[in-house]
């Protein structure tokens, strides 16, 4: 085997064996970034949960040199991981940007795998993009960027190793978003 194949053979192993670092640093939140939502919307939030990935976990534990810690750390129930994602159903009570039905699903990809097991019903400024529509850009070192969880669901928006734009409606965030989309409705 030729040894540019061995070291990335022993790469993968390692890293399929250790729990994934995503993020060795949070970047900085540049609400800017609400220029590649598809919708911007105040609404209020139900059934929250966290889905978590089962099949993924029986992957890495089908793992035979699992490491004890990595092994007890996949069978906790109560631990979430980089695989797992947030689904709840968004009320909406304004439009900002886009088009969006008065009732939808949505899913977060949390770039800092840093879900809540909770989340309030709000209202919150949520901004959401398509699956399919570009990302933002990554402004820090690292990132692990998971594909989309439900392809056809709109999902919250959030930079590589951000914040989620999820903010309270009155809050300086959401009064900077608002005067964002305004501007940018004025210069189409």
């Amino acid at each position: 085997m030729p040894r540019a194949w061995l070291n990335a053979a022993l790469f993968l192993s390692v890293l399929a064996s250790e729990p994934a670092q995503a993020c060795r640093m949070r970047a900085q939140l540049v609400l800017d970034d609400v220029k590649f939502a598809d919708v911007v919307l105040v609404g209020r939030i139900s059934n929250y949960s966290i889905v978590r990935d089962n099949a993924q976990r029986q992957r890495m534990l089908s793992l035979p040199n699992l490491r004890p810690d990595m092994r007890k750390l996949y069978q906790d129930p109560k631990q979430t991981l980089i695989w797992d994602y947030a689904r709840f159903d968004v009320q909406v009570d304004e439009v900002l940007f886009g088009k969006a039905p008065r009732r939808l699903s949505v899913t977060w990809d949390n770039s800092t795998f840093e879900e809540p097991s909770e989340l309030s019903s709000g209202p919150f400024l949520i901004a959401l993009r398509d699956p399919t529509s570009r990302i933002p850009p990554l402004r820090g070192p690292s990132a692990t960027i998971q594909p989309p969880r439900k392809p056809g669901r709109l999902t919250v928006l959030q930079a590589p190793c951000a914040g989620p734009f999820i903010f309270e409606p009155t809050s300086d965030n959401a009064r900077a978003i608002r005067q964002i989309l305004k501007e940018g409705s004025q210069s189409r």
